[in-house]
C-alpha cells in the first residue's frame, strides 16, 4: 500500500471515530487545511516528472476528495443525530394557541367615523362625500359667508395660487360644508329645483391655519344636514340628544343649546353636553349641576338660512333644514380619554398600539339606536 493510501486510510478512521463538531474541524486542518498533510501532497506534484505526475496526481486528488467527502457525510449525520435525540425528547402540544402575528390597529379616528357612520343610518341618514380642494363659492359664498368674514383671511384658510374659472382662488377646504351645498344642488338639478328630502352626513378631512393642543392645521369633521318640509328646532335637538346617548352610550345625557350666531343657519345654536367629574377626569353624562359637573361646549348647530337654500337652487318657503357639525376628533378625545390631539398625527407606533383598535375586536353600536 502507498503512503498516500496510508494517510488517506488514516484521516477516514479518524473522521468515523470524531465525536463533535470540533474534532471533525481537526482533522479537516490536519488534512486538508493550508498547511494540512494531503494539502501539502498537492504541492509536490509541481516537482514532479509528467509521468510521475501522471502516476501520483490522481492518487493524492482522490485521497483528498475521499477526505473531504468522508467530512461531509460525518457532519451531516452528526447534525442529524442532534435532531433526532431532540425529537426523542421534545414534544410539542397541538392544544395550545399558536403565537399571536404581528397585527395593525384601527386608528380612533376611523373607529369614530365608523361608530358616526353607523349611529346616524339608524336614523336614516346617508354619508356623502366631496373634494377637498374647494373653490371659494361653494366653500364661503353659497353658505352666506361675506367677503369680509375673517374665517376667509389667509392666516385661516389655505389658499392655491391657482384660481377657478371665475377667477377666484382654490382652497383647502375649511369644513365639510361644501359637501352639504353640492348635496342640496344636485338634488335641486335632479329635481329641476322641485327639490327632494335631504338626510346625510358629511365626515372627513378638512384644513385650517391652526395648531396647538387642541387644534392642528388637518383635522377631521362630521356635518349633518336635514332638508325637508315642517322642519324645525325640535327635530334639530331630537336628533342631537339621539345621536350624543348613542355615542357615548349613555342615557343619563343632558344637552344645552345657546343662542349663537353662524352665518349659515339662522337661528343658530351653540351645543353644550352636560359632563360630571369621576376620578379627575371629565366624564360625559351624569349631573352638570351638581359640585362635580358642568357644561362642555360640543358642536354647532342650527337652522339653515333662507338664503343658503336659495343659493343651491331650492325654494326656502318649501324647504326648511337644520345642519349641525362637530370635530370627530375631538368627539374621539372625550370619549376615549386622550389630552392631546397633536399625537393624533405624529405617526407614534406606542401611542397607535394604546388608542387604536383591534380590527376583529374593535367596539360597535350594532344594536342600533336606543337598543
Amino acid at each position: 500500500m502507498s503512503d498516500i493510501e496510508v494517510i488517506k486510510d488514516k484521516y477516514l478512521g479518524e473522521i468515523s471515530a470524531a465525536t463533535d463538531g470540533d474534532a471533525l474541524e481537526t482533522i479537516r486542518v490536519a488534512a486538508l487545511g493550508k498547511k494540512g498533510e494531503i494539502s501539502l501532497l498537492l504541492k509536490t506534484l509541481g516537482k514532479m516528472t509528467p509521468e510521475e505526475r501522471q502516476t501520483e496526481g490522481p492518487k493524492i486528488n482522490g485521497a483528498r476528495q475521499a477526505v473531504a467527502d468522508a467530512i461531509a457525510a460525518r457532519k451531516e449525520a452528526m447534525e442529524s443525530d442532534v435532531l433526532n435525540a431532540r425529537l426523542a425528547t421534545e414534544k410539542l402540544d397541538m392544544t395550545l394557541p399558536p403565537p399571536s402575528a404581528p397585527k395593525g390597529s384601527i386608528h380612533p379616528v376611523s373607529q369614530v367615523m365608523d361608530e358616526l357612520a353607523e349611529i346616524f343610518a339608524d336614523l336614516g341618514f346617508s354619508v356623502a362625500t366631496g373634494p377637498e380642494i374647494e373653490d371659494d363659492w361653494h366653500n364661503f359664498t353659497a353658505l352666506n359667508i361675506p367677503e369680509t368674514h375673517p374665517a376667509r383671511a389667509m392666516h385661516d384658510t389655505f389658499y392655491f395660487p391657482q384660481t377657478d374659472d371665475q377667477g377666484m382662488p382654490k382652497l383647502l377646504r375649511t369644513h365639510t360644508s361644501p359637501v352639504q351645498i353640492r348635496t342640496m344642488m344636485d338634488v335641486a338639478k335632479q329635481t329641476d329645483g322641485e327639490g327632494e328630502p335631504i338626510y346625510i352626513i358629511a365626515p372627513g378631512r378638512t384644513y385650517r391655519s391652526d395648531s396647538d393642543a387642541t387644534h392642528t392645521p388637518m383635522f377631521h369633521q362630521v356635518e349633518g344636514l336635514v332638508i325637508d318640509k315642517n322642519i324645525h328646532m325640535g327635530h334639530l335637538k331630537w336628533t342631537l340628544e339621539t345621536f350624543v346617548r348613542a355615542f357615548f352610550e349613555r342615557d343619563d345625557i343632558e344637552l344645552r343649546l345657546r343662542p349663537s350666531y353662524f352665518p349659515f343657519t339662522e337661528p343658530s345654536a351653540e351645543v353644550d353636553v352636560g359632563f360630571s367629574v369621576e376620578k379627575g377626569r371629565r366624564i360625559i353624562g351624569g349631573d352638570p349641576r351638581g359640585d362635580n359637573g358642568g357644561w362642555m361646549e360640543i358642536l354647532g348647530s342650527g337652522m339653515v338660512h333662507p338664503n343658503v337654500i336659495r343659493n343651491c337652487g331650492l325654494d326656502p318657503d318649501v324647504w326648511q333644514g337644520f345642519a349641525f357639525g362637530c370635530g370627530i376628533d375631538r368627539l374621539a378625545m372625550l370619549k376615549y380619554g386622550m389630552d392631546d390631539l397633536r399625537a393624533f398625527f405624529d405617526g407614534d407606533l406606542r401611542w397607535t398600539e394604546h388608542y387604536g383598535f383591534d380590527a376583529l375586536d374593535v367596539p360597535t353600536l350594532s344594536g342600533g339606536v336606543g337598543a
